[in-house]
């Protein structure tokens, strides 16, 4: 596994599990107990997933099985819009979501949206940084503009920025903006959720069998090997364990170049420049 320093020193694995959408208490906890066997040692939950507490279930029963320790782990919680009104609201959100995670501390909360008031909501968990109740903070969903804003504004410059990265949504100005920044961009539905005919792009699968891999194991090392910190989620133990298989092969240029061809310049998953997705988000309890 490759690891990526953030700007607070601390070490972030390259590749993590997400437990978006696996609601389901048992599920979840199954799965990320599977995830950690199989060796990943980054847990991306958030507040709105409704699954921090079997992730902390699953955290404890591994660490009491001898399979990994706390230190050895990187949790990744966020505060959800509900929680962005004020400073105290997004702090007590920390506390909550630890509660229930049954963790001292997290390795790094993020903001999950720039809406509401996310900069009272960002002095709320730099205020949870200071106290040691994470290792980092950092946001979610930031586009350049709004990005730019906060970080000519706070006193703590945020470690991460979680953002859709694909092939056929790459970002590159984005990412450039981050880099300016000293922010590590993270991508969340590094498979494009499963659309564009991902899985069987034919460019990605012939690339692949270069390598003995599959076009998804393409997509997830393009994105790494470009600096971005990956978050696949799958239910599944053998898609696990061909997601974090990927840290035995390189890229060329060339390679690189292919797959970022595919870029669309816009999102096919959600469009947050949608005056109608920001009113759905703010109404969501």
């Amino acid at each position: 596994m490759d690891y990526i320093t953030l700007n607070t020193g601390a070490k972030m694995p390259l590749e993590g599990f997400g437990v978006f959408q696996i609601p389901d208490a048992n599920e979840c906890e199954r799965v990320v107990y599977d995830a950690i066997k199989t060796g990943y040692r980054l847990l991306d939950t958030a507040m709105a997933y409704g699954n921090e507490e079997a992730v902390g279930k699953a955290v404890a029963r591994a660490i009491a099985d001898g399979i990994t320790t706390r230190e050895e782990l990187f949790i990744t919680t966020k505060v959800w819009v509900t929680d962005m009104k004020t400073e105290d609201a997004a702090y007590e959100a920390v506390k909550t979501s630890l509660q229930k995670l049954n963790m001292d501390y997290a390795d790094l909360i993020l903001l999950h949206q720039p809406m509401g008031d996310y900069f009272a909501a960002y002095r709320g968990i730099t205020k949870a940084y200071k106290e040691g109740l994470t290792k980092a903070i950092g946001v979610a969903n930031f586009y350049p503009a709004i990005l730019t804003n906060l970080c000519e504004t706070v006193e703590v410059i945020p470690a991460v920025n979680q953002v859709e990265l694909h092939p056929f949504f790459a970002q590159e100005t984005a990412l450039e903006n981050m880099k300016a920044y000293g922010v590590v961009p993270q991508a969340w539905g590094p498979l494009a959720e499963g659309k564009h005919g991902i899985f069987t792009d034919p460019e990605l699968v012939a690339i692949g069998e270069k390598y003995g891999k599959s076009a998804a194991q393409i997509a997830l090392k393009w994105n790494a090997q470009r600096g971005v910190s990956i978050i696949p989620k799958s239910v599944h133990l053998e898609r696990m364990e061909q997601n974090i298989n990927i840290w035995d092969f390189e890229l060329t240029d060339e390679e690189m170049a292919k797959v970022a061809s595919k870029d669309l310049g816009h999102s096919e998953i959600v469009n947050h420049d949608d005056p109608a997705f920001v009113k759905f988000i703010m109404n969501l309890h």
